[in-house]
């Protein structure tokens, strides 16, 4: 009898060993995710995986026309009055980000993984804003661009 336990045993070690193979290469076979950008405006917030790019290749130039035109993007409510909060994830902020208004920064680029901005700033002409929305760009990268999330601020006053 301790033979044939001992057959029992080698063979479930075999099959938990293939099922552990095989899920390793169906994780494996998986894309991993881009890093998130998050904006938050008091308790409400929303977060998007990369718009374009976000995987640590240089986008060309052409490609951040494109990609500053997307209409599917996250779009968040934001009272001039309140502090809209944006957040990156630490490989983004590795590289250095800017927050781009409308296409043009807004701010100097930084390596923090947080920034606050009034919300005033994304509704006043003064800044390049015009209307109730404004289209605004987390970039990754100081001198080449490699990944780009973008939201729209809706003004709710």
């Amino acid at each position: 009898m301790t033979t044939l336990q001992s057959v029992v045993r080698r063979r479930r070690a075999l099959a938990a060993a293939g099922a552990v193979s095989a899920g390793l290469l169906v994780l494996s076979a998986c894309d991993k995710p881009t890093p998130l950008a998050t904006v938050t405006v008091g308790t409400a917030s929303v977060h998007s995986e990369a718009t374009c790019g976000g995987e640590g290749e240089t986008l060309k130039t052409t490609d951040l026309a494109q990609c500053l035109k997307s209409k599917d993007i996250e779009s968040i409510k934001v009272d001039p009055d309140d502090t809209v909060r944006f957040g990156v994830d630490p490989d983004i902020a590795d590289e250095g980000w800017t927050i781009l208004m409308n296409g043009q920064p807004l701010t100097d680029s930084s390596t923090k993984t947080y920034r606050t901005v009034p919300g005033s700033v994304f509704f006043n002409a003064q800044y390049g804003a015009s209307g109730d929305s404004t289209l605004v760009t987390i970039k990754e990268g100081e001198q080449n661009v490699t990944g780009l999330w973008s939201f729209k601020l809706e003004k709710d006053s």
